[in-house]
């Protein structure tokens, strides 16, 4: 077992792409969930099994080099498969009269609840985690026809450099999962 403490830099850096040119890179593969998790036990990809305890106000990114050794040219980077999110851009209803925001605001956060997925607001934007297959996605937004929002798909690792950690936990690690392809009905409890 290796513990690893300390992020030593990532492979995104000038200097770290220079120095690891030709050296062995063990990979340490990631989920959205894990990568969010600041204590954790995993085996890298080339059966090295490590014990992750970084201070609470680090988190992995996708690059981040875990372990480097001069002497063998080895090094230990984070590998993070980030899914997909849903941006709703709310901008369009800046211009709505209070009442007609509101109320699409609400029906918004309504539907968004409805399917039990995550959301994150920054700004004029709400990120949702892919939870479900794309096309599910689009479909409830389509269906429900916001006035005034407007939505979009992008990479995770394309919006996580505009949220805070906190923030990328809350949106990615509530995702955890394989993605499903469909939507579930809720029965009532009693009939």
């Amino acid at each position: 077992m290796r513990l690893l403490e300390s992020i030593v830099g990532n492979i995104n850096q000038p200097e770290w792409a220079e120095r690891l040119a030709g050296a062995t890179v063990d990979v340490l593969a990631l989920d959205q969930w894990e990568a969010q998790k600041n204590r954790f036990r995993k085996p890298t990809r080339g059966g090295v099994e490590v014990a992750i305890s970084l201070d609470r106000s680090n988190h992995l990114q996708n690059g981040d080099i875990l372990a480097w050794d001069e002497t063998t040219r080895t090094a230990i980077v984070a590998e993070i498969d980030l899914k997909d999110v849903l941006i709703v851009d709310l901008s369009g209803l800046t211009g709505l009269p209070s009442e007609e925001m509101l109320r699409t605001a609400v029906e918004l956060g309504h539907a968004l609840g409805n399917q039990h997925w995550p959301a994150v607001m920054k700004g004029l934007h709400v990120y949702v985690p892919l939870t479900v297959d794309r096309t599910v996605m689009a479909s409830v937004m389509r269906t429900h026809a916001f006035p005034g929002i407007t939505y979009s798909f992008a990479p995770g690792a394309e919006v996580i450099p505009y949220l805070a950690p906190h923030e990328a936990r809350r949106l990615f690690g509530g995702a955890e999962g394989p993605i499903h392809r469909q939507t579930h009905e809720h029965k009532h409890p009693h009939g």
